[in-house]
């Protein structure tokens, strides 16, 4: 039976094997959400085994293992548009996860999460269409989990995850979305450009929630955000970000000018990490 509640339909979602129903579980969640679906803000949910929810396939490998991927081949932009796909996939559930985990959230807290999660399972299906129109499938090539494992070292604590996956890692994908873009049109593949339209404008939205939670936070516990998220990317072991970094894009995602300036004056290439 379907759990009656949004946070642990959330966890049975989470722990779903297969993308495809996964990726319905989540937008179906959503809409009854917004009709009125009860949550319980206060449920202190017990782990299950199976979180998250994963296909057998694709092989998981460290980052330093998956080969660089090339748009100006048919195999090659297949590779590509599988890897981003699987970030879309983990981004469904980095969001189910921060809806079950982290209780004595406002309602909002919750339901922004909730849309999050619809919203990259519409990414994911989006991204999947097209990768079965280069002749693949999801699970075909082998990938990583940056993002999943920067979530099992922020598990104990809301405001370092919201600190460091939304507004740290997933706004890489800020940055990196417009050169991408860029070597797929060069590479004739207009499709997979438009789909990125959808994500980028969608993604400053996600970065978004996860700045002004990561500021909620902060203001309850009486910190100061800028000062605290140097010893957090220590701490919790997060990657350096590189440049370019997309400025008008985090500024609408939500980052101030102050953080903006830090983050072009902290920049130590030879310590940056690979995208997640």
């Amino acid at each position: 039976m379907m759990p009656p509640d949004c946070r642990a339909r959330a966890l049975h979602t989470l722990c779903l094997n297969s993308p495809a129903d996964k990726a319905a579980a989540a937008q179906a969640l959503y809409v009854d959400a917004q009709n009125g679906l009860a949550l319980d803000p206060d449920a202190q949910l017990q782990r299950p085994e199976g979180v998250p929810g994963r296909p057998e396939r694709p092989r998981l490998l460290s980052a330093l293992q998956v080969p660089n991927r090339s748009p100006f081949t048919l195999e090659g932009r297949a590779a590509l548009i599988h890897a981003i796909a699987h970030i879309e996939f983990n981004a469904i559930n980095l969001a189910l996860d921060a809806v079950w985990r982290f209780a004595g959230m406002p309602r909002e807290f919750y339901l922004d999460w909730l849309r999050v999660a619809a919203e990259e399972a519409q990414h994911f299906g989006l991204l999947h269409e097209h990768l079965n129109s280069l002749g693949h499938q999801y699970g075909d090539f082998d990938a990583h989990d940056g993002l999943w494992t920067m979530a099992e070292r922020t598990a104990e604590d809301v405001l370092a995850r919201m600190a460091l996956v939304p507004r740290t890692l997933e706004a890489r994908g800020l940055d990196a979305t417009p050169p991408l873009q860029a070597k797929l049109a060069r590479a004739g593949d207009h499709r997979a450009v438009a789909i990125l339209d959808i994500i980028l404008r969608e993604e400053i939205g996600h970065v978004e929630i996860g700045n002004r939670w990561y500021r909620h936070c902060c203001r309850l516990r009486g910190l100061d955000p800028v000062a605290i998220y140097p010893g957090l990317v220590l701490q919790y072991q997060a990657p350096r970000l590189r440049p370019p970094f997309n400025l008008a894009a985090r500024g609408a995602a939500g980052f101030s000018a102050e953080e903006l300036a830090y983050l072009q004056a902290d920049i130590r290439p030879d310590t940056a990490g690979r995208d997640a």
